[in-house]
């Protein structure tokens, strides 16, 4: 894991939601297990078992990226994430979705110091508002963004993290740009984006090892550490 200083130049903060500001308590897995079944996919088969071990695998991915993996085809990967959107928000207004403790007041904290913070997701806009209602969270964030604001690629690719840095302004140079999330694919983004921090957190899908592998300068236990990273506090 390399050591990267920290300090107010840190100026952009790009924060993933499912696993690194919001507890979905697995709600993607159920969304898709939903979405799955609509499409003919037999739960309890090996087609079902497989399909749902690749989602697992590729969480934080574009969940659009995923289906047309999954499906093969583009007809089939928009009913499937069609039917996986509905199902979510099905959930989320079901009230299964929580704040990570202390990420909300995270948040405020690093605006309050005069840090501009993005929220994203690889959810589509729908839901992602879905999210942010649920949670109180509209306005939160200076900025909220979804692949489609980003053209159309989710992560891997650095696409949501380069948007930030365009639409707001708020950095001189990709090197201010902090990212945060809970997966492989949170830590590539970043790094591709040419992030100078690119923090894992241990409160999603992935664990301190796969977070090492793919990228992260830093791995903190949630998401509520990371005010006390970019202040450069002892032991964060």
């Amino acid at each position: 894991m390399t050591d990267t200083t920290t300090n107010t130049a840190n100026t952009l903060i790009v924060l993933d939601m499912a696993g690194t500001t919001v507890a979905d308590g697995g709600l993607v897995e159920r969304a898709f297990e939903r979405a799955a079944e609509r499409l003919g996919v037999e739960p309890g088969s090996a087609d079902h078992a497989a399909k749902l071990q690749y989602v697992r695998d590729t969480m934080g991915e574009s969940k659009i990226s995923v289906f047309r993996h999954l499906f093969g085809t583009e007809e089939l990967a928009r009913r499937a994430n069609s039917a996986f959107e509905q199902a979510y928000g099905e959930l989320v207004d079901g009230g299964l979705i929580a704040p990570i403790p202390g990420a909300r007041e995270a948040v405020e904290k690093l605006r309050a110091e005069g840090r501009t913070v993005v929220l994203t997701t690889g959810f589509a806009r729908v839901t992602q508002d879905s999210i942010l209602d649920a949670l109180g969270w509209q306005g939160l964030a200076d900025l909220t963004l979804c692949p489609a604001d980003a053209g159309g690629r989710g992560r891997p690719y650095p696409d949501m993290v380069l948007a930030a840095f365009l639409r707001t302004g708020a950095a001189a140079d990709v090197r201010e740009v902090v990212v945060a999330g809970d997966t492989a694919y949170d830590m590539l983004s970043g790094r591709r984006a040419g992030a100078g921090i690119v923090a894992g957190v241990l409160t999603g899908a992935h664990g301190r090892e796969t977070l090492d592998e793919h990228g992260a300068t830093h791995v903190l236990a949630s998401i509520a550490d990371l005010p006390a990273l970019l202040a450069g506090e002892p032991g964060a």
